[in-house]
Protein backbone atom coordinates (compact mmCIF):
# COMPACT_ATOMS: atom_id res chain seq x y z
CA UNK A 1 0.00 0.00 0.00
CA UNK A 2 2.98 2.43 0.37
CA UNK A 3 6.30 2.69 -1.31
CA UNK A 4 9.05 1.82 1.05
CA UNK A 5 11.81 3.23 -0.53
CA UNK A 6 10.24 6.65 -0.11
CA UNK A 7 12.12 8.64 2.30
CA UNK A 8 9.03 10.12 5.15
CA UNK A 9 8.85 12.72 7.36
CA UNK A 10 6.67 13.25 10.62
CA UNK A 11 3.88 15.68 9.79
CA UNK A 12 0.71 14.17 11.25
CA UNK A 13 -2.44 14.61 8.99
CA UNK A 14 -5.95 13.46 9.92
CA UNK A 15 -8.22 10.27 10.42
CA UNK A 16 -10.96 9.78 8.08
CA UNK A 17 -13.42 10.18 11.48
CA UNK A 18 -12.17 13.48 11.98
CA UNK A 19 -13.09 14.48 8.09
CA UNK A 20 -16.29 12.93 8.39
CA UNK A 21 -16.85 15.21 11.35
CA UNK A 22 -15.55 18.29 9.79
CA UNK A 23 -18.05 17.81 6.71
CA UNK A 24 -21.08 17.13 9.05
CA UNK A 25 -20.20 20.54 10.43
CA UNK A 26 -19.91 22.36 7.40
CA UNK A 27 -22.97 20.64 6.15
CA UNK A 28 -25.19 21.44 9.17
CA UNK A 29 -23.79 24.93 9.22
CA UNK A 30 -25.47 25.05 5.68
CA UNK A 31 -28.77 24.47 7.16
CA UNK A 32 -28.58 26.60 10.13
CA UNK A 33 -27.30 29.70 7.43
CA UNK A 34 -28.31 29.02 4.38
CA UNK A 35 -24.60 28.56 2.81
CA UNK A 36 -21.89 25.67 3.61
CA UNK A 37 -18.59 27.57 4.61
CA UNK A 38 -15.32 27.19 2.44
CA UNK A 39 -13.61 26.72 5.60
CA UNK A 40 -14.65 24.84 8.89
CA UNK A 41 -13.27 24.51 12.43
CA UNK A 42 -13.86 20.96 13.62
CA UNK A 43 -13.66 19.77 17.16
CA UNK A 44 -11.19 17.06 17.29
CA UNK A 45 -11.63 13.76 19.55
CA UNK A 46 -8.73 14.66 21.61
CA UNK A 47 -9.96 18.06 22.44
CA UNK A 48 -8.12 20.17 19.54
CA UNK A 49 -10.33 22.24 17.04
CA UNK A 50 -8.81 22.25 13.45
CA UNK A 51 -9.18 24.15 10.47
CA UNK A 52 -10.57 22.58 7.85
CA UNK A 53 -10.97 23.35 4.25
CA UNK A 54 -14.29 22.39 2.37
CA UNK A 55 -15.21 21.66 -0.59
CA UNK A 56 -18.62 20.86 -2.89
CA UNK A 57 -20.51 22.60 -0.46
CA UNK A 58 -23.88 22.98 -1.10
CA UNK A 59 -27.62 23.81 0.11
CA UNK A 60 -30.56 22.08 -1.87
CA UNK A 61 -34.70 22.31 -1.35
CA UNK A 62 -36.87 24.22 0.69
CA UNK A 63 -38.55 24.31 4.12
CA UNK A 64 -38.45 20.91 5.65
CA UNK A 65 -36.95 19.36 2.55
CA UNK A 66 -33.54 21.09 2.95
CA UNK A 67 -30.69 19.17 2.25
CA UNK A 68 -26.69 20.31 3.08
CA UNK A 69 -23.99 18.67 1.44
CA UNK A 70 -20.15 19.09 1.94
CA UNK A 71 -17.02 17.42 1.51
CA UNK A 72 -13.56 16.65 3.24
CA UNK A 73 -10.24 15.65 1.31
CA UNK A 74 -8.28 13.61 3.88
CA UNK A 75 -5.10 14.59 4.14
CA UNK A 76 -2.99 11.19 5.98
CA UNK A 77 0.37 13.24 6.47
CA UNK A 78 3.51 12.10 6.46
CA UNK A 79 2.67 8.74 6.48
CA UNK A 80 -0.25 8.44 3.87
CA UNK A 81 -2.10 4.95 3.45
CA UNK A 82 -4.95 3.81 1.26
CA UNK A 83 -7.41 6.15 2.70
CA UNK A 84 -5.13 9.12 1.86
CA UNK A 85 -7.23 12.03 -0.39
CA UNK A 86 -10.02 10.00 0.52
CA UNK A 87 -13.51 12.29 -0.25
CA UNK A 88 -14.93 12.11 3.17
CA UNK A 89 -18.68 13.47 1.97
CA UNK A 90 -21.78 14.24 4.55
CA UNK A 91 -24.99 14.89 3.61
CA UNK A 92 -27.11 16.15 6.20
CA UNK A 93 -31.17 16.43 5.85
CA UNK A 94 -34.01 17.58 8.46
CA UNK A 95 -36.13 14.83 10.00
CA UNK A 96 -38.69 16.28 11.78
CA UNK A 97 -40.03 12.74 13.67
CA UNK A 98 -36.47 12.87 15.37
CA UNK A 99 -37.04 15.60 17.62
CA UNK A 100 -33.24 16.37 19.31
CA UNK A 101 -31.58 12.88 17.58
CA UNK A 102 -28.72 13.01 15.43
CA UNK A 103 -28.96 9.57 12.98
CA UNK A 104 -25.74 8.42 11.39
CA UNK A 105 -25.75 6.79 8.52
CA UNK A 106 -23.45 5.46 6.16
CA UNK A 107 -24.14 6.21 1.95
CA UNK A 108 -21.68 4.88 -0.67
CA UNK A 109 -18.39 3.77 -0.09
CA UNK A 110 -18.29 3.61 3.74
CA UNK A 111 -18.65 -0.41 4.62
CA UNK A 112 -21.38 -2.44 5.82
CA UNK A 113 -20.85 -4.50 8.86
CA UNK A 114 -21.58 -8.49 8.29
CA UNK A 115 -19.83 -9.87 11.23
CA UNK A 116 -19.80 -9.75 14.88
CA UNK A 117 -16.68 -9.18 16.54
CA UNK A 118 -15.61 -5.30 15.36
CA UNK A 119 -17.78 -3.83 18.43
CA UNK A 120 -20.45 -2.66 15.81
CA UNK A 121 -23.81 -3.56 15.18
CA UNK A 122 -24.28 -5.88 12.29
CA UNK A 123 -25.83 -4.58 9.06
CA UNK A 124 -25.06 -1.10 10.21
CA UNK A 125 -22.07 0.93 8.47
CA UNK A 126 -18.38 0.70 9.86
CA UNK A 127 -18.11 3.82 11.64
CA UNK A 128 -16.52 3.00 14.75
CA UNK A 129 -17.37 4.22 18.32
CA UNK A 130 -15.42 7.31 18.48
CA UNK A 131 -15.80 8.86 15.52
CA UNK A 132 -19.45 8.76 15.96
CA UNK A 133 -19.71 10.38 18.72
CA UNK A 134 -17.39 13.18 17.17
CA UNK A 135 -19.42 13.18 14.47
CA UNK A 136 -22.69 14.01 16.66
CA UNK A 137 -20.64 16.18 18.77
CA UNK A 138 -20.17 18.45 15.76
CA UNK A 139 -23.55 18.24 14.64
CA UNK A 140 -24.81 19.30 18.48
CA UNK A 141 -22.37 21.73 18.93
CA UNK A 142 -23.58 23.72 15.90
CA UNK A 143 -26.79 22.66 15.51
CA UNK A 144 -28.30 22.99 18.49
CA UNK A 145 -31.15 25.55 17.42
CA UNK A 146 -32.03 23.08 14.74
CA UNK A 147 -32.33 20.30 17.10
CA UNK A 148 -34.62 21.63 19.22
CA UNK A 149 -37.53 21.34 17.15
CA UNK A 150 -36.41 18.35 14.89
CA UNK A 151 -34.09 16.02 14.20
CA UNK A 152 -30.92 15.30 11.94
CA UNK A 153 -30.12 12.52 9.62
CA UNK A 154 -26.04 12.82 8.66
CA UNK A 155 -24.78 10.73 5.84
CA UNK A 156 -21.69 9.80 5.29
CA UNK A 157 -20.14 8.74 2.08
CA UNK A 158 -16.45 7.83 0.15
CA UNK A 159 -16.90 7.93 -3.65
CA UNK A 160 -13.32 6.42 -3.72
CA UNK A 161 -14.48 3.74 -0.81
CA UNK A 162 -14.91 0.95 -2.43
CA UNK A 163 -11.78 0.95 -4.37
CA UNK A 164 -10.14 2.03 -1.77
CA UNK A 165 -11.69 -0.59 1.04
CA UNK A 166 -9.77 -3.51 -2.09
CA UNK A 167 -6.45 -2.66 -0.16
CA UNK A 168 -7.64 -3.37 3.47
CA UNK A 169 -8.53 -5.84 5.53
CA UNK A 170 -12.36 -5.58 5.37
CA UNK A 171 -13.70 -8.34 3.38
CA UNK A 172 -11.65 -10.58 5.69
CA UNK A 173 -12.72 -8.50 8.96
CA UNK A 174 -16.68 -9.04 7.13
CA UNK A 175 -16.87 -5.05 6.29
CA UNK A 176 -18.31 -5.04 2.70
CA UNK A 177 -18.58 -2.31 0.09
CA UNK A 178 -16.47 0.05 1.51
CA UNK A 179 -13.67 1.71 4.17
CA UNK A 180 -14.15 2.21 7.67
CA UNK A 181 -14.56 5.56 9.20
CA UNK A 182 -12.03 5.09 12.20
CA UNK A 183 -9.84 7.51 14.52
CA UNK A 184 -9.37 7.47 18.64
CA UNK A 185 -7.92 11.08 18.48
CA UNK A 186 -7.92 12.60 15.33
CA UNK A 187 -4.74 12.69 14.55
CA UNK A 188 -3.00 10.27 12.15
CA UNK A 189 0.73 9.94 12.71
CA UNK A 190 2.98 8.44 10.81
CA UNK A 191 3.65 5.41 12.52
CA UNK A 192 5.12 3.18 10.25
CA UNK A 193 8.00 5.15 9.22
CA UNK A 194 11.44 5.21 10.58
CA UNK A 195 11.32 8.50 11.71
CA UNK A 196 8.55 7.77 14.72
CA UNK A 197 10.29 4.05 15.23
CA UNK A 198 13.21 6.22 16.02
CA UNK A 199 11.43 8.21 18.31
CA UNK A 200 9.94 5.53 20.43
CA UNK A 201 13.36 4.46 21.16
CA UNK A 202 14.17 8.01 22.04
CA UNK A 203 11.47 7.71 24.46
CA UNK A 204 12.66 4.88 25.71
CA UNK A 205 15.96 6.27 26.49
CA UNK A 206 14.63 9.49 28.00
CA UNK A 207 12.79 7.34 30.51
CA UNK A 208 15.87 5.90 31.67
CA UNK A 209 17.14 9.39 32.32
CA UNK A 210 13.87 10.14 35.04
CA UNK A 211 15.59 7.85 37.30
CA UNK A 212 12.22 6.12 38.06
CA UNK A 213 13.79 2.43 36.60
CA UNK A 214 10.84 1.90 34.57
CA UNK A 215 9.10 2.58 31.17
CA UNK A 216 5.41 2.32 30.51
CA UNK A 217 4.86 1.21 26.56
CA UNK A 218 0.79 1.90 25.65
CA UNK A 219 -0.02 1.01 21.92
CA UNK A 220 -1.99 4.25 21.30
CA UNK A 221 -3.48 7.36 23.60
CA UNK A 222 -6.38 5.63 25.27
CA UNK A 223 -3.88 2.45 26.60
CA UNK A 224 -1.80 5.17 27.50
CA UNK A 225 -4.65 7.19 29.18
CA UNK A 226 -5.73 4.00 31.56
CA UNK A 227 -1.92 3.32 31.95
CA UNK A 228 -1.17 6.53 33.60
CA UNK A 229 -4.14 6.04 36.37
CA UNK A 230 -2.72 3.30 37.30
CA UNK A 231 0.62 4.89 38.16
CA UNK A 232 0.07 8.45 38.99
CA UNK A 233 3.10 9.01 40.26
CA UNK A 234 5.21 8.44 37.62
CA UNK A 235 6.99 10.97 35.82
CA UNK A 236 4.91 11.65 32.56
CA UNK A 237 8.47 11.32 30.65
CA UNK A 238 8.29 7.41 31.54
CA UNK A 239 5.10 6.98 29.66
CA UNK A 240 5.77 6.05 25.75
CA UNK A 241 3.62 5.44 22.86
CA UNK A 242 5.35 2.62 21.03
CA UNK A 243 2.71 2.31 18.45
CA UNK A 244 3.04 -1.48 16.75
CA UNK A 245 6.69 -0.89 17.75
CA UNK A 246 7.20 -3.03 20.24
CA UNK A 247 10.55 -4.66 19.58
CA UNK A 248 12.53 -1.42 19.08
CA UNK A 249 11.14 0.09 22.54
CA UNK A 250 11.77 -3.40 24.42
CA UNK A 251 15.09 -3.76 23.02
CA UNK A 252 15.65 0.33 23.89
CA UNK A 253 14.64 -0.48 27.47
CA UNK A 254 17.31 -3.54 28.19
CA UNK A 255 19.90 -0.99 26.51
CA UNK A 256 18.91 1.82 28.95
CA UNK A 257 18.68 -0.84 31.85
CA UNK A 258 15.28 -0.23 33.08
CA UNK A 259 14.52 -2.58 35.63
CA UNK A 260 10.58 -2.53 35.05
CA UNK A 261 8.77 -2.70 31.87
CA UNK A 262 5.29 -1.89 31.91
CA UNK A 263 3.11 -2.61 28.98
CA UNK A 264 -0.60 -1.55 28.16
CA UNK A 265 -2.82 -2.78 25.37
CA UNK A 266 -6.15 -3.95 24.62
CA UNK A 267 -7.31 -7.54 23.04
CA UNK A 268 -6.29 -7.32 20.10
CA UNK A 269 -2.37 -6.01 20.12
CA UNK A 270 -2.17 -7.77 23.11
CA UNK A 271 -2.81 -10.92 20.98
CA UNK A 272 -0.26 -10.38 18.69
CA UNK A 273 2.45 -10.12 21.60
CA UNK A 274 0.98 -12.98 23.04
CA UNK A 275 1.83 -15.04 20.06
CA UNK A 276 5.24 -13.34 19.47
CA UNK A 277 4.94 -11.06 17.04
CA UNK A 278 7.31 -7.89 18.32
CA UNK A 279 5.97 -5.76 15.57
CA UNK A 280 2.02 -5.70 15.58
CA UNK A 281 1.15 -3.52 12.83
CA UNK A 282 -2.28 -4.78 10.95
CA UNK A 283 -0.29 -5.46 7.86
CA UNK A 284 2.13 -7.62 9.06
CA UNK A 285 0.50 -10.93 10.60
CA UNK A 286 -3.21 -12.00 11.34
CA UNK A 287 -4.37 -12.52 14.49
CA UNK A 288 -4.01 -16.49 15.85
CA UNK A 289 -7.57 -16.94 16.80
CA UNK A 290 -6.23 -20.30 17.96
CA UNK A 291 -4.70 -19.41 20.73
CA UNK A 292 -7.22 -17.57 21.79
CA UNK A 293 -9.47 -20.19 21.36
CA UNK A 294 -7.03 -22.25 23.87
CA UNK A 295 -6.77 -19.51 26.25
CA UNK A 296 -10.40 -19.89 26.52
CA UNK A 297 -10.54 -23.36 26.46
CA UNK A 298 -8.24 -23.29 29.43
CA UNK A 299 -10.44 -21.19 31.38
CA UNK A 300 -14.03 -23.43 30.97
CA UNK A 301 -15.05 -21.89 27.60
CA UNK A 302 -17.51 -24.94 26.02
CA UNK A 303 -15.54 -26.56 23.31
CA UNK A 304 -18.47 -25.13 20.58
CA UNK A 305 -18.12 -21.55 21.01
CA UNK A 306 -13.68 -22.29 21.46
CA UNK A 307 -14.17 -23.35 17.59
CA UNK A 308 -16.12 -20.56 16.75
CA UNK A 309 -13.46 -18.14 18.34
CA UNK A 310 -10.92 -20.23 16.47
CA UNK A 311 -12.61 -19.90 12.75
CA UNK A 312 -13.19 -15.95 13.57
CA UNK A 313 -11.64 -13.15 11.90
CA UNK A 314 -10.65 -10.73 15.22
CA UNK A 315 -9.45 -10.70 18.65
CA UNK A 316 -12.52 -8.99 19.39
CA UNK A 317 -15.03 -11.34 18.18
CA UNK A 318 -13.22 -14.00 21.25
CA UNK A 319 -13.97 -10.84 24.15
CA UNK A 320 -17.57 -10.42 23.18
CA UNK A 321 -18.25 -14.33 23.38
CA UNK A 322 -16.59 -15.08 26.56
CA UNK A 323 -17.94 -11.44 28.01
CA UNK A 324 -21.65 -12.96 27.38
CA UNK A 325 -20.50 -15.93 29.35
CA UNK A 326 -19.14 -13.90 32.10
CA UNK A 327 -15.97 -14.83 31.58
CA UNK A 328 -14.50 -11.66 30.27
CA UNK A 329 -12.21 -11.19 33.26
CA UNK A 330 -10.67 -14.92 33.14
CA UNK A 331 -9.85 -13.96 29.65
CA UNK A 332 -8.19 -11.20 29.61
CA UNK A 333 -6.19 -12.25 32.87
CA UNK A 334 -5.00 -15.55 30.89
CA UNK A 335 -4.00 -13.68 27.84
CA UNK A 336 -2.18 -10.88 29.95
CA UNK A 337 -0.09 -14.13 31.39
CA UNK A 338 0.57 -15.18 28.32
CA UNK A 339 1.71 -12.00 27.03
CA UNK A 340 4.36 -12.46 30.13
CA UNK A 341 4.93 -15.81 29.02
CA UNK A 342 6.12 -15.04 25.83
CA UNK A 343 7.80 -12.13 26.68
CA UNK A 344 10.35 -13.28 29.32
CA UNK A 345 10.97 -16.18 26.85
CA UNK A 346 12.41 -13.75 24.47
CA UNK A 347 14.02 -11.51 27.26
CA UNK A 348 14.84 -13.81 30.14
CA UNK A 349 15.99 -11.43 33.05
CA UNK A 350 16.18 -8.28 31.06
CA UNK A 351 13.89 -6.33 33.07
CA UNK A 352 10.19 -7.05 35.26
CA UNK A 353 7.36 -7.13 33.09
CA UNK A 354 4.12 -5.75 34.31
CA UNK A 355 0.86 -6.59 31.47
CA UNK A 356 -2.20 -4.09 32.20
CA UNK A 357 -5.01 -4.89 30.25
CA UNK A 358 -8.51 -2.52 29.29
CA UNK A 359 -11.76 -2.86 27.18
CA UNK A 360 -12.54 -0.19 24.85
CA UNK A 361 -13.56 1.97 26.97
CA UNK A 362 -10.39 2.66 28.99
CA UNK A 363 -11.87 0.51 31.95
CA UNK A 364 -9.22 -2.32 33.72
CA UNK A 365 -9.51 -5.68 32.74
CA UNK A 366 -6.36 -7.67 33.91
CA UNK A 367 -2.82 -7.18 35.33
CA UNK A 368 -0.22 -9.63 35.41
CA UNK A 369 3.97 -9.38 35.98
CA UNK A 370 6.69 -11.36 35.64
CA UNK A 371 8.48 -12.92 38.67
Amino acid sequence: MMDKTVKRGTRTGFTTGACSAAAARAAVLGLVHGAVPETVECLLPNGQRVQFAVQDGRCEGEGLARVAHAMVIKDAGDDPDCTDKAHLTADVRLRPELQGQVLLAGGFGVGTVTMPGLGLAVGGPAINPVPRRNIEDNVREIGQSLLDELGLEVCISVPQGLEMAKKTLNTRLGILGGISILGTTGIVKPYSTAAYRASVVQGVQVAGTTGAGMVALTTGGRTEKFVMAEFPELPQACFVQMGDFLRYALDAAVKARLAHVVIGGMVGKLTKIAQGETITHAGRAEVDTGLLAELCAGIGVPAEVCEDIRNAETARYASERVEALGLVLEFHQALAERVVQTLMGRYPGKFRLTVLVCDFEGRKLAEAASD
